[in-house]
């Protein structure tokens, strides 16, 4: 009897993971969808403004749960599962919503975002003519790119990456009970993410933060560093990929697929739309 009722416990225990990790993907599927609605023909290339505050802040959220929530979903499905065992000892009274983890979670890439804007803003307000695309803009995208791959190579990036990883070790030793806790947890977690990822996020800046297309890219390399099963090739084959959009973006941006040329015909329809100009150049700002 007690093998059966293990049994039967182990099912639904099963089926309760599967059914979070879809409620996971699905969400990050809506995600994206509202991304791409809010960033269709946006995408000016390297140095588009972000547009407002307010209007950059909800484009952020939604696409930070786009990028991130496939690649957190093994820390959340672990937070779920010693959430469980915790209530069936008695060590807890209830069940704390695992939204209430990611909400923690996003409060960090919300505070990181904020800041990243403000120094981007900052630097673009300046209209530096020395970083203007037709001068040395591709160089300076490309080299944001060439320290992004450096830093993939760097102590602080492994430490990082091996907690992001560690989901069983993170939550064993930073567990706390109840909704704050909860919080807490996604919050941490958040910072630890925060500082493995965020020379890839300055990537995307580089490429184009408008651009689904290097969203995408960004994700897929997040996504594999953290799941694939050897950490060492991950984050060797992330280093790469980024030298070598680099190189692409330094010497031949007109010839890099899906990169946005800004000043190109392919930059002047968001440009239009948004009422503004790329990087280096002077333009009223973004009324969004």
């Amino acid at each position: 009897m007690a093998s059966i009722a293990h049994a039967r416990t182990a099912r639904a225990t099963a089926r309760a993971h599967l059914g979070l990790l879809g409620l996971l993907l699905a969400a990050a599927a809506l995600a994206w969808l509202l991304t791409r609605e809010r960033m269709l023909a946006m995408d000016a290339g390297p140095g588009t403004d972000p547009g407002t505050p307010s209007f950059f802040v909800v484009s952020w959220i939604v696409m930070m749960a786009a990028m991130m929530f496939p690649s957190i979903a093994p820390m959340v499905l672990t937070f779920a599962f010693i959430q469980r065992r915790r209530l069936e000892r008695g060590a807890m009274h209830g069940i704390v919503p695992r939204w209430t983890f990611i909400a923690g979670y996003l409060v960090t890439w919300t505070a990181f975002g904020l800041l990243a804007y403000g120094l981007f803003v900052g630097v673009r307000s300046l209209s530096i003519p020395a970083i203007a695309w037709n001068r040395g803009g591709p160089y300076l995208a490309g080299a944001v790119l060439v320290a992004a791959a450096g830093y993939q190579l760097t102590p602080a990036k492994d430490a990082c990456l091996r907690r992001c990883r560690g989901t069983l070790d993170f939550l064993m030793t930073q567990w706390r009970d109840g909704s704050p806790g909860a919080l807490r947890m996604g919050i941490v977690h958040g910072a630890w993410c925060v500082g493995c990822c965020w020379a890839l996020m300055a990537a995307l800046f580089a490429l184009g933060l408008m651009s689904l297309t290097w969203m995408i890219l960004i994700a897929a390399l997040i996504a594999i560093e953290k799941l694939l099963p050897s950490k060492l090739l991950a984050n060797r084959s992330v280093a790469i990929v980024l030298l070598i959009l680099a190189l692409g973006v330094m010497l031949a941006p007109r010839d890099m697929p899906g990169l946005t040329v800004p000043g190109s015909p392919a930059a002047a329809p968001a440009m239009h739309s948004m009422g503004m100009h790329s990087m280096g150049t002077a333009g009223k700002p973004s009324s969004r």
